[in-house]
């Protein structure tokens, strides 16, 4: 059998912004019915290569070495419309931040049949049952805002292939999602590549998801200049058993989505969160973890229940709670790129809460705003780039440094490590432990990652997420570390 024709190929690949270079040297074949990973750690140019393969660099980015073509052309030299015209038909992509592509007004059948190839064959059961989403719990006729981050990146794969697609481009397809059902999406991108003909590339920090589903893998050294990432080390903050109470929830619960798609995800839910402690929280894709951390931020308002930061009440509606409680309680949302202005700097977003909550002047944030990136092992230098200048896994750090600037009692992190490469996911980790041991910051950290939650946690927490019962916890240290 002959080999069939390379879908895309990319030859000593180098992409350069202004003079920062963001991919360096990439070699890359994409072949009809195979899937290829690229690995390396974050900022190594991951992503910029997918976004290369559907002609979509950032602003000001170019080649400056090597060369690339994609379905038989040359993708970066098309005019506008034959670009178009590609992506709409022979493209399919799903970025790292797939809700914030997602049109919050559209219900999720509408979403999936909106760039389908041939809207009258498309059956939206179907396509859910294959990216492993329920058919029975009328899923279809949320919207986006009534869907778990898991959720709403299976949507996005389920629109990408109701495209059916020559190519599909999958970036951290696995972040958020649990160990079984990250299985499931790999067997499920097997199967399509064999099956349909298509080439598959995806990138991934994920080496046991990369094992299970690859084909080639492709590994990308750093791209530039970086810093090292904290040495890591799993001891444990060990707060005193009379440690006070920052935040106390009384038999909480709350929905989630609205009409008939309204579903119960807890029920009579306590739980405190003590000084210089790190809560641990997990249980399968859609049970209601990311609702748990927006309702004690006060972005989703329970349906009963009571929740007190120091003592006293604290509103449920985010609006109702005056600055300094709003600076008390920081959320770290799983999808950064949707919670970045993207007309701001970094150094403008990480400047903002200096001012706004300790009224220190622009020109004397510098600084400060220095050290928040050298500590979420950035660099000084990041403070000059836009969003979209960065990777998946520098845009999380950017947002965990803007919590961390308004020197919050509580921090509320949603998958903020699912993005990065192990040492710098250690990294974050050690930056957490420190300020635990010396600010008494006390940590909430929703994540699939048991190893990592049970290496650092005080607690651990599990929604079984049938909605009836409450949250079940032990002590981190007597849980089970998967080998």
């Amino acid at each position: 059998m002959s080999t069939p024709a390379p879908a895309a190929q990319a030859t000593g690949l180098t992409i350069t912004l202004r003079d920062t270079p963001l991919l360096t040297g990439a070699t890359l074949t994409l072949t009809p019915g195979r899937v290829t990973a690229v690995t390396g750690p974050s900022g190594a140019g991951k992503t910029t290569l997918l976004r290369a393969l559907v002609g979509a660099l950032p602003p000001g980015a170019r080649i400056t070495d090597g060369s690339l073509t994609v379905l038989g052309q040359d993708i970066l030299a098309l005019p506008p419309g034959d670009l178009r015209r590609l992506r709409r038909h022979r493209l399919a992509f799903v970025g790292q931040d797939p809700g914030s592509g997602l049109n919050p007004r559209m219900r999720v059948d509408r979403l999936i049949t909106e760039t389908a190839a041939d809207r009258r064959a498309v059956s939206v059961p179907d396509l859910l049952r294959a990216v492993r989403l329920p058919t029975d719990e009328g899923l279809e006729h949320r919207r986006t805002a009534g869907l778990s981050g898991g959720q709403q990146r299976r949507v996005a794969l389920a629109r990408a292939l109701a495209r059916r697609p020559a190519i599909l481009l999958l970036d951290e397809p696995t972040a958020g999602l649990d160990a079984a059902l990250r299985d499931e999406i790999a067997e499920l991108l097997r199967d399509l590549a064999e099956r349909e003909g298509i080439a598959v590339a995806l990138t991934s920090h994920d080496s046991d998801f990369v094992a299970h589903c690859a084909d080639e893998v492709l590994t990308l050294a750093p791209a530039g200049p970086s810093t090292p990432a904290t040495p890591a080390s799993i001891s444990r903050v060990r707060p005193s058993a009379d440690a006070e109470p920052v935040i106390e929830v009384r038999a909480l619960d709350a929905r989630a989505g609205s009409g008939r798609s309204s579903h119960r995800v807890f029920t009579g839910l306590d739980l405190t969160l003590r000084a210089g402690t790190l809560t641990g929280i997990t249980g399968p894709s859609g049970c209601g973890k990311t609702t748990l951390l927006r309702t004690l931020a006060g972005l989703h308002r329970p349906e009963a229940g009571s929740i007190t930061l120091g003592g006293e009440p604290l509103a449920p509606s985010y609006r109702r709670r005056n600055r300094d409680q709003r600076r008390r309680v920081q959320l770290v949302p799983q999808n950064p790129l949707g919670a970045l202005n993207p007309a701001h700097t970094v150094g403008a977003t990480l400047t903002r809460p200096l001012k706004l909550h300790f009224g220190r002047p622009t020109d004397q944030c510098g600084e400060r705003v220095a050290e928040l990136l050298t500590a979420v092992g950035l660099t000084p230098d990041h403070a000059a780039r836009h969003p979209h200048e960065l990777s998946g896994g520098q845009r999380q750090r950017v947002s965990v440094a803007r919590a961390l600037a308004a020197e919050p009692d509580v921090l509320l992190c949603d998958e903020i490590t699912s993005a990065l490469d192990a040492d710098t996911a250690d990294g974050i980790m050690e930056l957490l432990r420190g300020l635990r041991a010396d600010r008494g910051l006390a940590v909430v950290l929703v994540s699939h990652d048991l190893p990592l939650v049970s290496a650092h946690a005080d607690l651990l927490l599990t929604l079984d997420g049938t909605g009836r019962t409450p949250l079940t916890e032990r002590p981190a240290a007597a849980s089970p570390v998967p080998n």
